[in-house]
């Protein structure tokens, strides 16, 4: 057990630290081949782990896909002009309105397409309105993790619990609906407190250098986008793989994209991060290690105490710690080794306390709105604006997040509670 738990603390710190040429993918990678080295993890259970994920790496090939497809007809730019122009040169408003744009996004686009894709075209539209970026850029990373709890879809990470506990789409939103929706409020109440001052002032809004070609190819892509919504939301009620109807979407607009002659294999290629498909696998990889070696079902022990307890304070500690471990070791790694923990907890006793495992969701959803280090989606974010010349420090993110996360997840935390009492 000590050895694996040393090269898990050590490929952390390498995802973390991020030494050169090491990038999250391969460092997580290093870690993986030293779990298969050293015979923590045999060939046979990795082959195990990737048909597990297996349907998690096809849906973010396939959300990777689409988004690059909208992004390139405009889809994300048009939206949000329109958030600019309802609005109506408004700071406060137009600050509710980004709110809502990236809850929509969020919801059947990932928190992934909100923090990366829309926040460089938000920074750039305000910065040309000679708004203070600040509170808008913030909107867009923290909208991006809150609202992620929405759908199963809406974040990659809560895939991991819906497909280990074959979880449907309406025992999600029974559980989670409100939860969400409490945290959303209470997020965009905070800001519009803190952030105030910065946004009490008033722009004027001028098209000129404003547009989005409307063409066929974009309504083609508005029709793509809708049935791949419809389709996320049906096979979620049917209990069947998202991965479906990501690469049915993907696949249809790219034939759309290809044939109006506006995609090229280099663009779609450039909008797909394949290392995050290899950093996936790679945590798998590292968690089955630590699954092997028994500390996952020591923290499922841990998890049954808690839980015999009652089920408040259990839904409490374990959406809190889950949010602490997600900041201490990513959400990835910590949704992976609490599945895995819940999963041991599931077998052993008779009356598993199901909330629990939503309550993981909470933790790795909210809790990366702490510290940027708390999601890859944040990292990035956070990478993206300094390349467009926004310099944001990491401690301007924490003191931001400790005012607004712990208020979410205690609202969250007692909205589940109640939902679970029904």
């Amino acid at each position: 057990m000590i050895l694996t738990l040393c090269i898990f603390a050590f490929t952390l710190i390498l995802i973390m630290v991020r030494p050169r040429p090491l990038n999250e993918a391969t460092a997580a990678l290093l870690g993986a081949i030293l779990m298969l080295a050293a015979s923590i993890v045999s060939p046979s259970q990795a082959y195990d782990v990737l048909k597990t994920i297996a349907n998690i790496l096809l849906f973010f090939l396939g959300l990777m896909i689409v988004c690059a497809v909208a992004d390139r007809a405009g889809f994300f730019e048009w939206s949000a002009l329109k958030a600019i122009r309802l609005a109506n040169g408004q700071g406060r408003r137009l600050l509710l309105v980004l709110f809502g744009l990236g809850a929509v996004i969020t919801t059947f686009f990932s928190n992934d397409a909100t923090a990366l894709i829309l926040t460089p075209i938000v920074y750039v539209l305000v910065t040309r309105l000679k708004l203070n970026p600040l509170p808008y850029v913030f909107a867009c990373a923290f909208i991006a993790n809150t609202a992620s709890m929405m759908l199963p879809i809406s974040n990659p990470v809560n895939l991991l619990p819906v497909d280990k506990f074959g979880l449907t789409l309406s025992a999600y939103l029974r559980f989670l609906l409100l939860p969400t929706i409490l945290a959303i409020l209470i997020n965009i109440a905070l800001f519009a407190i803190i952030f105030r001052k910065a946004i009490s002032t008033s722009f004027k809004y001028d098209s000129t250098g404003f547009s989005v070609k409307i063409d066929r190819f974009f309504l083609f892509t508005c029709v793509g986008l809708v049935l791949t919504a419809l389709g996320y939301i049906f096979t979620s009620l049917y209990g069947k793989p998202l991965s479906w109807p990501a690469l049915g979407g993907a696949a249809f607009l790219l034939i759309g994209g290809f044939a109006f002659h506006r995609l090229t294999l280099k663009r779609v290629n450039s909008g797909i991060s394949w290392s995050i498909l290899l950093f996936i696998f790679s945590l798998a990889l590292l968690v089955k290690g630590l699954d092997n070696a028994g500390v996952t079902h020591t923290l499922g022990q841990a998890l049954a105490n808690l839980s015999s307890r009652g089920s408040l304070g259990a839904i409490m500690a374990t959406s809190f710690g889950t949010a602490i471990g997600s900041n201490l070791i990513n959400n990835w790694s910590m949704m992976l080794i609490s599945v895995s923990s819940l999963g041991n907890l599931s077998t052993s006793i008779p009356i598993f306390n199901h909330s629990l495992i939503y309550s993981t969701i909470v933790g790795a959803d909210l809790g990366p709105n702490i510290a940027i280090i708390g999601s890859l989606s944040s990292m990035l974010w956070l990478a993206i604006l300094r390349k467009k010349g926004l310099d944001i420090h990491p401690m301007q993110y924490l003191k931001l997040g400790l005012m607004v996360a712990p208020p979410m997840l205690l609202a969250a935390a007692l909205g589940l509670y109640v939902c679970s009492l029904f």
